[in-house]
C-alpha cells in the first residue's frame, strides 16, 4: 500500500469553499479509480494555518500511476481551475506505512 499526501497552502479567505468543494467533487471521484483504498481530506487546525491534505491510499505503483499518470511520484493532481484559491501550487508526497495502531471511528 502507498499512501499519497497533497498539500496545499489555500487563500485565508478561501480556505472554507476550497474544503467544501473537495469534501463534495473531488473526494467522491476517488471511489471511480481502481486501485483506491480510502482517504481522508484533513485541515490544519490552527486559524493561521491554511494548509489542507489529501490523504488517500492506494495499492501499488500501478494504481497511482492509472489515477496521476507517469509523474506521479512528483506531480500533485489538480485543476487549473483550483489557482485562485491557493497560494502556490500543491506538493504531494508518497510514504508506505510501517505500523497502524487503534482503530478509525465509522464516519458513516
Amino acid at each position: 500500500m502507498i499512501i499519497r499526501i497533497w498539500e496545499a497552502h489555500v487563500s485565508p479567505l478561501r480556505v472554507e469553499e476550497f474544503c467544501a468543494r473537495l469534501a463534495s467533487t473531488v473526494m467522491p471521484g476517488f471511489d471511480q479509480w481502481d486501485g483506491f483504498l480510502g482517504g481522508e481530506l484533513l485541515r490544519a487546525v490552527s486559524d493561521d494555518d491554511h494548509r489542507v491534505q489529501m490523504i488517500t491510499r492506494w495499492r501499488d505503483e500501478d494504481a497511482l500511476r492509472a489515477y496521476a499518470g507517469p509523474m506521479w511520484r512528483i506531480r500533485p493532481v489538480w485543476s487549473e481551475g483550483e489557482l485562485h484559491d491557493l497560494e502556490h501550487p500543491p506538493t504531494v508526497g508518497h510514504f508506505e506505512s510501517l505500523r497502524r495502531i487503534g482503530t478509525l471511528p465509522d464516519d458513516g
